[in-house]
């Protein structure tokens, strides 16, 4: 942080911010919690893009599961903050890890379930999302919170990818798409596990300067910084979630066949976990995030550009090289949460903005890039229209790097 913060606001802080764990037992048990919870966060909406063609399942009911996450994301984010209030991050975290087994549950019990259970997996997958980069601020040192949270993204591909790799060989193996959609119950029952630990922490008490605190701070929707966070992570959000989409059908427009196609959305996701990693870890280190902000934008628009230009021969290098951009920019706003809020609360209440209206416009995605698809016969227009967001995102996204002098 570049400025000090009034003295009111560093005693709450100071009150806030619980010690560091200690290489403890209990400091393990946090971490091994962390790493699974993790894991766990994305695992269900990996299963049915590589499932499809041997589910069968139509073109309608694919493109049906793929809106509903971050639609249900965006509308769910806000339960976060009423459950941190009356239950604490640590205890937060475990009910919305039995919520996920129970999604996961679901989503076996035939279309009907799978279609219900995708709503409650998204529904407790906001929460986790709001809540991650608050128990980091919360639990672990300052100078480890850019490295928890590059463990957070890249135990999301991992976990992500893992389930992915295994649900096709279990459908051929049953003979049904059930079994295999299961597979996630396992990840979040182990979350759940880990977690449990945790439920000693309780609720904390708000304090009178907190209190104080609160009444001071003008509503985040009325700061520069908490647009600019949902500015970052919206745009950002929309380019994952419509390249996850569409890359594919790119890649077979652009010469590829249909085996080489699945490969590069392979390629993609351990560009993103790559990215996901590397860009919370190196940003953490720095008071200004501006120019960490500016290079993930800049990847991905040169991935974006490369796909657009370049002849098929080379597609899987601009492939790998979007991941690590759209990689970097699911996991950075998690440090811009933790520095530019001033304490926990504010944290939460930046987080559950930026998601909230980051998710909602994220949906909007993939349907915009069918639609230009449709109305042109090509990616070109889509491919196009996606770099001249990240313009939009390079001057709305600069208040979120950085404190005002």
């Amino acid at each position: 942080m570049t400025t000090s913060p009034p003295p009111t606001a560093t005693a709450t802080v100071s009150r806030d911010r619980t010690a560091p764990q200690p290489a403890t037992p209990a400091g393990a048990l946090l971490i091994v919690g962390f790493v699974l919870m993790s894991l766990n966060t994305r695992v269900a909406f990996g299963q049915i893009g590589p499932l499809a063609p041997v589910a069968g399942f139509s073109p309608t009911t694919v493109s049906l599961l793929g809106l509903l996450p971050p639609l249900c994301m965006g509308a769910f984010a806000p339960l976060a903050a009423v459950a941190r209030r009356q239950l604490g991050e640590e205890r937060g975290l475990w009910w919305a890890s039995l919520v996920l087994v129970v999604g996961a549950v679901l989503r076996m019990l035939g279309m009907p379930g799978l279609f219900a259970g995708t709503v409650v997996v998204s529904a407790a997958t906001a929460v986790v999302n709001v809540l991650i980069p608050v128990l980091v601020r919360k639990r672990f040192p300052r100078e480890r919170v850019g490295a928890m949270m590059g463990v957070y993204a890249l135990s999301m591909g991992i976990g992500s990818a893992l389930v992915a790799a295994m649900v096709v060989p279990v459908a051929q193996a049953t003979g049904s798409w059930q079994p295999a959609i299961g597979l996630a119950i396992i990840p979040a029952v182990l979350a759940a596990t880990g977690m449990t630990p945790q439920l000693r922490h309780r609720a904390p008490q708000p304090s009178t300067a907190a209190d104080t605190e609160r009444v001071k701070r003008p509503h985040v929707a009325r700061t520069t910084v908490a647009w600019s966070l949902t500015a970052f992570f919206g745009i950002q959000t929309l380019a994952f979630y419509t390249t996850l989409a569409w890359l594919p059908s790119i890649l077979v427009q652009a010469g590829l066949g249909r085996s080489a196609a699945g490969t590069g959305q392979a390629l993609l996701i351990c560009g993103v976990a790559a990215g996901g990693f590397a860009a919370p870890v190196l940003a953490a280190k720095r008071a200004d995030q501006r120019p960490h902000i500016l290079a993930t934008i800049l990847v991905c628009a040169v991935g974006f550009i490369g796909l657009l230009l370049a002849p098929g021969g080379t597609s899987m290098l601009w492939v790998a090289v979007l991941g690590i951009g759209l990689g970097a920019g699911q996991a950075l706003p998690g440090v811009l949460y933790a520095h530019r809020g001033t304490d926990h609360d504010h944290v939460t209440a930046l987080s559950t903005m930026a998601q909230t209206c980051g998710f909602l416009l994220a949906a909007t995605g993939p349907v915009l890039a069918a639609a230009l698809h449709t109305a042109t016969g090509t990616w070109t227009a889509p491919l196009a229209a996606l770099t001249a967001t990240l313009l939009v995102c390079a001057a709305a996204s600069m208040r979120a790097g950085h404190d005002p002098e």
